[in-house]
């Protein structure tokens, strides 16, 4: 048995192979005016370090970055860059943005409150929650292995693989029940618990789940069991409207024209309807790490459910995902995290079990969909958790 992400997490690889930032690329545009950068230290984290990585903002690779590092010895924030490029005033440090799927993680949280309430039971098939959703091509998928990503369902369709496609429809609405159709219409890509491949799918299927099962909206019940709890008053799910409620810095994608240039196309308005419980949360920096304190500390799901997100498949060869976060080691010590990347948009929150060390940041990455790792956010990672 094996493995398989076509999204693994960027800032996971990057640190298990031990990267360091390389040179920037040659900015594509100057510096606005106004550009800035704000920070706050305690002792712990290395101030000068973090500082460095946020140094130079806006450039080609990011237009804004905020961040936060916590933990029992000591905190620091920081933020730079831009609230936008026409303007080129500076970043708001407290500012909204598409928190993509570090959603998972509160998707998660819920399904794990109702097996701690008995209302669902991780070992059993989703088809006895949903039936009819898969067809009989498809084996009993458990709801722990839709948790984990071993449920061997292939990815639903979007409004097409490139950026220009995807930028025509952005105001257009594709619901999760489309998506899931498509996913199911293409019959499984392998038998249940055989391989780990993180796939979107997978969380919008438990949220049909927790709908079915609560009688209740997704949405209604992520805030009433997590986002209240966790004191998260900034953090919404934004539906099918498109804009951003609230301070926000705008984000952009870097687009090659015909004649090499480099164009910023402004994409901060965009519905992510399609995301839904995957990838549709609004929220802070502030939020999320409240977020992942309250829930490492037992405040949200409790104690015998909490494992699930600290377990990770012991039979899958070269399995790092459990359920809504994903393990990896860097400098001796074993981090749990969640990447989300929306156009425009990239988030991480990081922590260690004990919370001896947390991490949390957005940055306004110009290619958030790429490949490879932003070197801004690669920065970050590297100086906060070294």
């Amino acid at each position: 048995m094996q493995t398989r992400s076509r999204t693994l997490t960027a800032v996971a690889a990057a640190l298990v192979l031990g990267l360091t930032a390389g040179p920037l690329a040659a900015p594509a545009f100057a510096s606005p005016a106004g550009s800035a950068m704000a920070a706050h230290a305690t002792t712990g984290p290395d101030a000068g370090a973090l500082r460095a990585a946020l140094a130079g903002l806006p450039d080609s690779d990011a237009t804004a970055a905020l961040v936060r590092v916590g933990g029992s010895d000591g905190t620091w924030r920081g933020s730079a860059g831009v609230h936008d490029l026409a303007s080129g005033r500076k970043a708001d440090p407290n500012a909204l943005f598409r928190a993509g799927s570090t959603t998972k993680v509160v998707t998660a949280a819920v399904v794990l409150q109702l097996a701690a309430e008995d209302k669902v039971d991780l070992g059993a098939p989703v088809q006895h929650y949903l039936p009819g959703l898969l067809s009989s091509a498809f084996k009993p998928v458990t709801v722990r292995q839709l948790l984990n990503h071993t449920s061997g369902i292939q990815a639903g369709d979007g409004f097409g693989d490139s950026f220009e496609d995807a930028y025509a429809h952005r105001f257009d609405t594709l619901t999760p029940k489309q998506v899931v159709t498509s996913a199911v219409a293409k019959g499984p890509e392998f038998d249940p618990g055989e391989q780990q491949d993180y796939l979107n799918i997978n969380y919008t299927i438990l949220g049909m789940l927790i709908e079915k099962v609560t009688a209740h909206s997704y949405a209604g019940e992520a805030a009433r069991r997590v986002l209240r709890p966790a004191g998260m008053h900034h953090t919404y799910f934004p539906g099918t409207n498109p804009r951003i409620h609230g301070p926000h810095n705008h984000g952009y994608q870097a687009v090659k024209q015909a004649d090499g240039t480099t164009k910023f196309v402004d994409v901060t308005e965009w519905n992510q309807a399609d995301r839904w419980a995957a990838g549709d949360m609004i929220s802070t920096t502030a939020d999320l790490e409240r977020l992942i304190t309250h829930l490492f500390r037992g405040g949200i799901v409790p104690k015998p459910q909490l494992e699930e997100m600290f377990t990770v498949p012991s039979d899958i060869e070269g399995a790092d995902m459990s359920a809504g976060l994903q393990r990896f080691e860097y400098g001796g010590k074993v981090y749990w995290l969640k990447s989300g990347a929306r156009y425009g948009y990239s988030a991480v929150v990081v922590a260690t079990r004990d919370l001896s060390r947390t991490l949390v940041y957005s940055v306004n990455s110009t290619d958030a969909k790429g490949e490879s790792m932003n070197p801004v956010a690669q920065r970050i990672a590297l100086a906060a958790l070294k």
